[in-house]
C-alpha cells in the first residue's frame, strides 16, 4: 500500500471493493449482488473453468444444463428475497415516520384559517400575515384535501391541502 497522502487514486480501487461489497442495511444485501445476482469473490481466489476442465471433470450437456437451471433459480430466489426484505424495511420506515404523525381532525363548520403561501396575490413582503381570513370547514376529499367555505356560505370552488389550514380558536 502507499503511504504518501498524494497517491490516493492508488487506494480508490481497494475502497470501491470495500464499498461494492458493505452489506446495506436498507436492502439486506451488496450491491455487486444485486447487479450480478451472485456473491463476489475476491479476484485471486477466482478459477474460472474453461471448456478443457468441464470436458475433464466430465459433465454431460444434460448435467452442465441442469446445473446452468439450478444456478438460475437461486439467482432468482435471491432477488426475492431481496424484495421482500427491502419492502419490510419500507414498512418499517413508514411506522417509524408515522408515529409522529398527529392526525388533525375536523368537523363541519368548525372555523379555520388558511395559509397564505409566497407565490399568491395576497402576499404583499416580509411584515404581511401569514393567514387569512375566516373559512369554514365544508368536507373532505380524499388524502386530507379540503373544500372550505367562506363565512357567507359561498364554498370556494379549489381544494386545499390540511397541512395548509389551521384551526381557529375564537
Amino acid at each position: 500500500m502507499v503511504e504518501n497522502q498524494k497517491q490516493w487514486h492508488k487506494k480508490l480501487l481497494f475502497a470501491l471493493l470495500g464499498y461494492r461489497n458493505a452489506i446495506r442495511t436498507s436492502i439486506g444485501a451488496t450491491p455487486y449482488m444485486l447487479v450480478y445476482g451472485t456473491e463476489d469473490v475476491i479476484p485471486a481466489w477466482v478459477e474460472i473453468p474453461s471448456l478443457r476442465t468441464i470436458q475433464e471433470a466430465e459433465l454431460s450437456n444434460a448435467e452442465w444444463i441442469r446445473s446452468l437451471y439450478e444456478q438460475l433459480d437461486l439467482i432468482d430466489g435471491k432477488s426475492m428475497n431481496e424484495v421482500c426484505h427491502g419492502q419490510l424495511y419500507q414498512n418499517k420506515m413508514s411506522t417509524a415516520f408515522n408515529k409522529r404523525v398527529k392526525p388533525r381532525q375536523f368537523t363541519l363548520g368548525q372555523l379555520v384559517l388558511k395559509k397564505i403561501f409566497p407565490h399568491q396575490d395576497e402576499a404583499k413582503g416580509k411584515f404581511s400575515p401569514n393567514w387569512q381570513g375566516l373559512y369554514m370547514f365544508h368536507r373532505v376529499l380524499t388524502r386530507g384535501t379540503l373544500i372550505l367555505a367562506k363565512m357567507d356560505g359561498e364554498v370556494r370552488p379549489k381544494p386545499i391541502n390540511s397541512e395548509a389550514i389551521k384551526r381557529y380558536y375564537a
